[in-house]
């Protein structure tokens, strides 16, 4: 299985959780810190699980993600 790499912009994410939503590996959660805007922020909680598929990167409508294969 192919392996990826995902980095969050914490800064920019306003925790919609589409993201969470789409994973098929269940990488992504809800972080209990929140960024300087107030919200909660996305963080990979099981960052090995991530195979690059780039669908938290296709649906994040504040274009938080980055993801490498």
């Amino acid at each position: 299985m192919a392996k990826g790499k995902v980095e969050i912009d914490i800064e920019a994410c306003k925790s919609c959780l589409f993201c969470i939503k789409v994973c098929p590996g269940k990488v992504l959660d809800v972080a209990k810190a929140v960024n300087s805007r107030g919200y909660q922020y996305i963080v990979a909680a099981q960052p090995d699980a991530c195979t690059g598929c780039t669908m938290c990167a296709l649906i994040c409508p504040d274009a938080c993600f980055t993801v490498y294969r």
